[in-house]
């Protein structure tokens, strides 16, 4: 699973893949790049913790997609981390006949999250974080 979000207007968006290596984060990377309209008028800051696979793709990054890689062993300071204890709900404790049923949880409850931006800003937007001025 890969998830975006933006701390403080709980703004998420998930990506359920099957796979976690450069190729798909390079995948994830244009398709988000793309849902939220980055470009040359509207760069987006991507913070982001040092997975091997965070590694952009030999042309770059999407225009407009910047990204700053967190320090090593520092989770607490990833608001994306706080997001896994909500996208866990559906799955902890339970046992699935299939990978099919696990990715049906997951995916419906990504979708649930994403219309609760007040849900995910009261999980994800740290009290020393730096609010939008304009």
């Amino acid at each position: 699973m890969y998830a975006f979000v933006n701390p403080e207007s709980g703004e998420s968006l998930f990506w359920l893949i099957p796979v976690v290596n450069k190729q798909a984060y390079a995948a994830v990377m244009a398709a988000f790049a793309q849902k939220v309209g980055a470009g040359a008028d509207h760069r987006v800051l991507v913070v982001q913790d040092g997975a091997g696979f965070h590694v952009p793709p030999d042309d770059g990054h999407p225009e407009g997609i910047q990204t700053v890689t967190l320090p090593p062993y520092s989770p607490e300071l990833q608001p994306a981390e706080r997001l896994w204890e909500l996208t866990d709900v559906p799955i902890a404790n339970r046992a699935f006949k299939s990978i099919k049923e696990v990715e049906a949880a997951l995916s419906d409850r990504c979708v649930w999250l994403e219309g609760q931006p007040d849900l995910v800003t009261r999980h994800t937007l740290f009290h020393w974080w730096p609010l939008l001025a304009n």
